[in-house]
């Protein structure tokens, strides 16, 4: 039984050597893999928001490290939870800068961010509640809980966005 002539064709001709193909510049917006650095990611919307977010933090825990406070207990807690968010931004900060998650496929980036973004908003949301009870109207623990709560609050942003991009990601990719 024959089912006709079937033509395959590949990238190499059989009359001679291969053709690469033309090779395209990438603009330096957008970077590309022999670049150190992505450029673009500290203009992005998702970059600007992480500095927000350490910013904030950074103040935050400055406020209340230079306040006289008595309940050591709550403001210790909020000082370690800003710190530990601060850290952790820093670290994905960097991690897009350099685009670690290119390198290390065997992590999901994507989920793995957004698990801290879960854990640390609900723990810094705790510590900003705590810290504007326990405040006692003193500037600086008003400040330090004020700041904190605006962190939390881009953390949400930040969090919900990143969310989004990655269900309209596979809801598209699904269909394709």
């Amino acid at each position: 039984m024959s089912h006709g002539a079937r033509v395959i064709r590949t990238g190499v001709s059989s009359g001679g050597p291969a053709v690469p193909p033309p090779v395209t510049v990438a603009s330096s917006s957008a970077g590309s893999d022999a670049e150190l650095m992505d450029g673009g990611y500290f203009r992005s919307c998702a970059g600007m928001l992480k500095v927000a977010q350490m910013i904030s933090l950074l103040i935050g825990f400055i406020s209340v490290n230079n306040s006289s406070w008595t309940d050591y207990s709550a403001y210790s807690f909020f000082q370690i939870v800003t710190m530990c968010d601060l850290v952790m931004i820093l670290f994905f900060y960097i991690m897009h800068i350099f685009r670690v998650y290119r390198k290390l496929t065997c992590v999901s980036w994507p989920l793995a961010e957004f698990l801290h973004y879960l854990i640390g908003t609900i723990l810094l949301l705790i510590g900003s509640i705590v810290a504007a009870a326990k405040s006692y109207n003193i500037t600086g623990l008003v400040a330090g809980a004020t700041f904190g709560f605006l962190a939390t609050i881009l953390c949400v942003i930040s969090m919900w966005s990143s969310y989004k991009v990655s269900c309209i990601t596979q809801s598209t990719s699904k269909y394709h």
